[in-house]
């Protein structure tokens, strides 16, 4: 079936002279990877056509990456093919010009609840949105082209996305796709420092914050980093939301929580799982996600204490059935 689907979304990028590429809100390194990486092999093989990358925000975090397309005026996107990556659900995408567009590709590795588009490819064992473009390249390769950037974008989100091929979602195919990319010429010694340096206060925000966390009476591990804590240390959005990292080593917390105050009022919830799965939460809260990796967002720091409430029960439950967790 993903042959088929491959075959009618490359038909598709053959149909079309103007491509409009867009991915989700909040950006991480899959789908600015995914979606720059795909703009570089689409504009090496196509060099006839007018390939655009464009959303409506960026990540500080991944500027060593390079910039993307200003936005167009309406009337450009009435001949133009559009394709979202890495975007589970219409209102999460970055783009809100992104049904303007004469078609609709969504290629993505998230669960499929909120389907769109009219051609859909999504497959949510992969390890990351940038495994099935490479997978996408390889299957056409002898059409296809790509180079050491292109490469390099593929593989930043195979590498974030996977937390260093680390998670369950990683196979051999995950690896073998990986290689191939490193076959291109990658500058890993280049792309690891860009992506573990770190500012000096973020440094001093993860020693503070570290000291904030909180278990519950069952093991949920969380921490709220409100509008005071992000003053105080100057924290980017990114800043803030890397904090759910800080807890993921607590023994016996198999769940953990980060909830981060928005600017207009609400409060992002990332949620990290292992061994069971917490995107049910996730979506109980206006979100969801992968299995173990998810968000949501919460209206009121009131609903807080019960997210909360219900994570510790569902670990509680966890713990109760079963054996063999650390």
């Amino acid at each position: 079936m993903s042959l088929e689907l491959k075959k009618r979304i490359l038909q598709k990028i053959k149909e079309y002279n103007k491509i409009i590429i867009s991915r989700h809100v909040r950006p991480d390194g899959d789908c600015i990877g995914g979606t720059k990486g795909l703009k570089e092999i689409l504009t090496l093989t196509y060099p006839e056509k007018e390939i655009y990358l464009v959303n409506e925000d960026y990540s500080e975090y991944l500027a060593f990456l390079g910039g993307e397309d200003a936005q167009f005026e309406d009337e450009f996107y009435s001949d133009a093919l559009v394709i979202v990556l890495d975007t589970a659900s219409t209102d999460r995408i970055s783009n809100k010009k992104y049904n303007l567009g004469k078609e609709l590709i969504k290629i993505d590795h998230h669960i499929d609840i909120k389907p769109y588009g009219d051609i859909s490819w999504v497959e949510d064992w992969r390890s990351s949105l940038c495994e099935m473009i490479v997978d996408f390249y390889d299957t056409f390769s002898d059409e296809l082209k790509i180079n050491s950037m292109g490469a390099t974008y593929l593989y930043t989100g195979m590498v974030t996305d996977s937390g260093r091929f680390r998670h369950n979602t990683v196979t051999g195919t995950t690896l073998r796709l990986a290689g191939l990319m490193l076959d291109k010429g990658i500058n890993t010694e280049w792309l690891h420092a860009n992506l573990k340096m770190e500012e000096y206060n973020q440094l001093q925000f993860k020693a503070y914050a570290l000291g904030q966390i909180k278990v519950t009476e069952n093991g949920v591990a969380y921490i709220y980093v409100d509008k005071e804590m992000q003053e105080k240390f100057n924290l980017s959005r990114e800043d803030a939301s890397a904090s759910v990292a800080f807890a993921e080593n607590i023994k016996g917390s198999l769940i953990w929580v980060a909830f981060i105050d928005n600017a207009d009022g609400t409060i992002r919830v990332r949620l990290r799982s292992r061994f069971l799965t917490c995107n049910d939460i996730g979506e109980n809260w206006r979100g969801g996600g992968h299995e173990c990796a998810c968000g949501a967002t919460l209206h009121s720091a009131d609903e807080i204490d019960k997210l909360l409430l219900e994570a510790d029960a569902k670990l509680k439950e966890y713990k109760a059935t079963h054996e063999g967790w650390l």
